[in-house]
């Protein structure tokens, strides 16, 4: 059950999933445009009434919209009751610099980062090239991060492998390399097959990682834009939900319904299977991830 209370200011999101309860939050991305702005914090408003447990904001590659992040994280924590997380990434950044980027979310009063190794600039397959005087793994900038400040820190999780694994095994020893650094609690990649997360959640533990593992899903209402993500992610978009999409391709209501209808299976499925939460990724927008929320009944609990 979502907590009717407002944490306060300086609560940690870590703080928030050791009272037990199932996290719901959702993301959002620094918008480029004043008609993006006006998208996003309307979507902003119609979701704080659930009461989320944190809502993050993405941070580009190379930092591109690293000033950005850090307005939008403050705004949202002065201005509304939702406890935000900004993103961070190694990507095109020396130490010194992410040092400079830490401090400013401390300035700003933000304690929640979530610290990536992040994908290459030019996307997922091409050659990871570590700056200059910057840092090559997650582990390492959580481990930065924990060193400058009364941080919560969450990390990235691959239900699939991160592309750039040698296994599924691999994969968890580094999860359970990131706990060991200091992360508290991790956020998967999009996926569709809840057999992919359970499966995760089992390696983890078997290598020792202990932190909660909260698996990030999609609104899936519309099919080239989920095959879009699904390939940047390097996810597979399963065969049998394809075919559903294609079906009702032609009529934007229908694909809208069956999006709605198949996330919250997935949603379910995941609560089920004994998932800490959920994580939306909402592309700043709000009525998916509300009528999923609804429909799941956890509207009934805020």
């Amino acid at each position: 059950m979502v907590s009717t209370n407002r944490p306060g200011a300086s609560t940690t999101i870590s703080e928030l999933l050791a009272t037990g309860g199932r996290s719901f939050s959702f993301e959002f991305f620094p918008p480029k445009t004043d008609e993006g702005e006006r998208q996003l914090w309307q979507a902003i408003r119609e979701l704080e009434p659930l009461r989320p447990t944190f809502v993050s904001v993405t941070y580009g590659a190379g930092g591109s919209t690293r000033d950005r992040t850090v307005r939008l994280t403050r705004r949202i924590l002065e201005e509304t009751t939702l406890i935000p997380m900004a993103h961070l990434t190694c990507v095109g950044a020396t130490v010194a610099e992410l040092r400079a980027v830490i401090g400013s979310y401390a300035d700003a009063g933000l304690r929640n980062i979530l610290a990536l190794r992040g994908d290459p600039p030019t996307g997922i397959g091409s050659t990871w090239v570590q700056t200059e005087g910057g840092l090559a793994h997650a582990d390492e900038l959580v481990a930065l991060v924990r060193s400058l400040g009364d941080f919560s820190v969450g990390v990235a999780a691959f239900p699939e492998k991160h592309p750039e694994s040698a296994s599924l095994d691999d994969d968890a020893r580094v999860l359970a390399a990131k706990q060991a650094a200091g992360a508290e609690f991790a956020v998967t990649q999009l996926f569709f097959r809840v057999e992919d997360y359970v499966v995760l959640v089992e390696r983890a533990r078997a290598m020792g990682c202990t932190i909660p593992i909260i698996p990030g899903l999609m609104p899936l209402t519309n099919i080239n834009q989920i095959e879009r993500f699904a390939e940047l992610s390097g996810t597979a978009f399963p065969d049998d939900l394809a075919t559903r999409f294609r079906a009702v391709g032609g009529d934007p209501a229908a694909v809208h319904a069956l999006g709605v209808e198949a996330a919250g299976e997935l949603a379910q499925a995941l609560l089920d299977a004994g998932a800490p939460g959920l994580h939306f990724y909402t592309l700043n927008r709000s009525t998916s991830s509300r009528e999923i929320y609804t429909n799941l009944g956890l509207a009934a609990s805020v």
